[in-house]
């Protein structure tokens, strides 16, 4: 299966956007004991505007990683699904991978104990608030030694990259009607390997494109 060329995505809000709905994302280090991985929640900060992610690993992850002592990656991965060459006609076509992702890539800042607490906080909160009933870290029946006890075995990171590669490939490179046609399949559940969020993704990423002509 041959991968078409990507293209770049640069433009810092759609990279805070891609973050904000997908903030599963896996921590990559290289250590002298080889490549390690992770994966963990994380958050833009929300005291910056820029590409700033705040997060948590559980210990013994922060040593495993050398956490705050080199550069590590942020691998975060949107919407994607295998786009089948039957949807473009009858001309000569293979398959390929539709995406959205983003690297980002530095040395992350360690947090003292009761700034990690407020990012445990945070990261409850956004997860809990889609619940109808949320409950909150501080909430009962968890007590405050309960929680702080909770912090200790976690170490908490901001992570300021001093790299980022955003990349979206999404039809580009094909007719506005052929997009059209592969939103279509998408949305009728055509492949069973697709993200059901990535047609949406294509069609506000095709509306981009034809509003900027």
């Amino acid at each position: 299966m041959r991968q078409n060329p990507s293209f770049a995505m640069s433009d810092v809000g759609e990279i805070r956007r891609l973050i904000e709905q997908n903030p599963w994302v896996t921590i990559v280090s290289s250590t002298e004991s080889g490549l390690v991985a992770s994966h963990y929640a994380v958050l833009l900060d929300a005291d910056s505007e820029d590409l700033t992610i705040v997060g948590h690993v559980g210990k013994p992850d922060d040593l495993i990683h050398g956490l705050g002592e080199h550069e590590l990656l942020v691998v975060v991965q949107g919407p994607h699904g295998y786009i089948s060459p039957g949807w473009y006609g009858d001309v000569q076509s293979v398959p390929t991978w539709n995406f959205v992702s983003a690297h980002l890539t530095g040395t992350p800042e360690l947090l003292t104990p009761e700034e990690n607490l407020e990012v445990l906080e945070r990261l409850v909160a956004r997860f809990e608030s889609g619940l109808p009933q949320p409950r909150l870290m501080w909430e009962p029946p968890n007590d405050p030694e309960f929680v702080r006890r909770l912090e200790k075995g976690t170490v908490g990171f901001r992570l300021t990259p001093t790299k980022v590669v955003g990349k979206r490939k999404l039809s580009q490179n094909k007719p506005d009607e052929t997009v059209e046609t592969v939103i279509v399949e998408l949305e009728s559940g055509a492949s069973p390997y697709a993200d059901p969020r990535l047609p949406a993704e294509m069609r506000r990423d095709l509306d981009t494109r034809k509003a900027a002509r």
